[in-house]
């Protein structure tokens, strides 16, 4: 038996089996002379590719994000398939994008990131998080009471979005980043026929819930864009649509989108990711505690690491390249699979260990180097650092109960559930 003949990167219940297990597959393939070539799955209303390569090893990893003009975001870099036109409408934000769209977009809303909204932003989340903290009950949900309503809130208080508006918000991007989990996206996959798992009308049914969120989302942004070209506030969602340079009503929709999708999906799912691991980690637990302030940056960066809570982002090669000795042809498709180089033992010393004293740590967590590396990667690290002080300090017996409900997905290591107590 080949080293790859039961890993299967396209075979959706392989992204069900117990992390441990991935974990080891992906070692397995770090081992290979050359990445594995996968086939697409083919989907009912998607066009099937014929496949990619699986960019495992951090050296691949790095080396493709550093080369944008070779390996392309575009057509797209969220989706292994191509995203049809009725789904880039939504979808098609900056990330899908190369220079010089990609450059113009992403300084339009570097507005959003400034030292001064930063300053400010840091009040809102102090704010934010121990209002949270001091409402949730003694026991329940970790992901639904606490982890998913930090970034959220942040996030909506930026674009001005009202908090009636929140459980809205929350419920349209669990639907965005469902992925193959039925319980968010309405796709059951019928594992008996592995040549077709997906049926048509199942996948017609989840599709549409996900235009449907989508088109919620971009609606929400550009009503509330018109409003503040009339009234500006001095908001974000003013920021981006006034000036010289601004954006459209669309691009505006698209932004809102990937800032709430991205921005709350990344930092909720480290910080349940987090406490789950402080849990499991009880020495790790008490060095933290033993000095929090000197520690907590170290432990982010190891939680983002440890945990990587997005999986992996396309590339597609624009020309004939060589890389590692492997020879890739113009129009291949490569996933960057950020799960597998913040594993690679090339890099990280004991890289299944959870160390937060981790010296030095250069993780993917938030993309390789590169244009596309995570803009909003200091507001994730703060909103981590700030939950994790108050929850330690008003609730230091904090800790997870029972195993985590995880998202079947390909693409986001999704905590769905995780019940905690103090």
């Amino acid at each position: 038996m080949s080293v790859t003949a039961d890993i299967d990167l396209s075979y959706i219940p392989f992204w069900g089996r117990p992390q441990q297990e991935r974990v080891d597959a992906f070692r397995r393939l770090r081992q290979l002379e050359h990445p594995v070539f996968c086939y697409e799955n083919r989907v009912p209303f998607i066009k099937q590719g014929k496949g990619y390569y699986a960019l495992v090893r951090h050296a691949d990893v790095t080396e493709a994000s550093r080369n944008a003009g070779i390996f392309s975001s575009e057509p797209t870099s969220n989706s292994i398939p191509d995203m049809p036109n009725w789904l880039a409408v939504y979808f098609g934000s900056m990330i899908n994008m190369d220079d010089p769209k990609h450059a113009r977009l992403r300084r339009i809303v570097s507005r959003a990131f400034t030292p001064r909204i930063l300053a400010k932003m840091e009040e809102d989340l102090q704010r934010a998080a121990g209002e949270i903290v001091a409402n949730a009950p003694d026991s329940g949900d970790f992901v639904r009471e606490i982890a998913a309503r930090l970034p959220v809130q942040v996030i909506c208080d930026m674009m001005g979005i009202p908090p009636d508006r929140h459980d809205e918000i929350l419920r349209h991007t669990n639907v965005i980043l469902a992925n193959a989990d039925a319980e968010y996206s309405g796709i059951t996959v019928d594992f008996s026929h592995p040549d077709a798992p997906f049926r048509r009308w199942p996948v017609a049914r989840g599709l549409l819930k996900l235009i449907k969120a989508g088109r919620a989302l971009s609606l929400l942004a550009q009503r509330l864009g018109r409003e503040r070209r009339k009234h500006p506030t001095g908001d974000l969602t003013s920021l981006l649509v006034n000036g010289e340079e601004h954006l459209t009503p669309q691009e505006l929709g698209s932004f809102f989108i990937l800032l709430v999708v991205a921005g709350s999906e990344t930092t909720r799912n480290a910080i349940a990711h987090g406490l789950k691991l402080l849990t499991d980690n009880p020495q790790q637990r008490e060095v933290l505690l033993s000095d929090f302030e000197k520690h907590v940056p170290g432990t982010v960066e190891e939680i983002i690491r440890y945990a990587t809570p997005v999986i992996q982002f396309r590339r597609t090669l624009t020309r004939d390249h060589t890389m590692n000795g492997m020879d890739y042809r113009a129009g291949d498709k490569v996933l960057l699979f950020y799960n597998s180089a913040n594993r690679d033992e090339a890099v990280f010393t004991d890289p299944d260990v959870f160390d937060i004293t981790r010296s030095p740590n250069p993780h993917v967590g938030f993309g390789g180097p590169g244009p596309h590396y995570c803009l909003g990667a200091h507001l994730a690290r703060r909103e981590i650092t700030v939950m994790f002080r108050e929850l330690f300090t008003r609730h230091p017996g904090i800790r997870t109960v029972g195993e985590p409900d995880y998202l079947l997905s390909n693409f986001v290591n999704g905590v769905k559930h995780v019940d905690y107590t103090w």
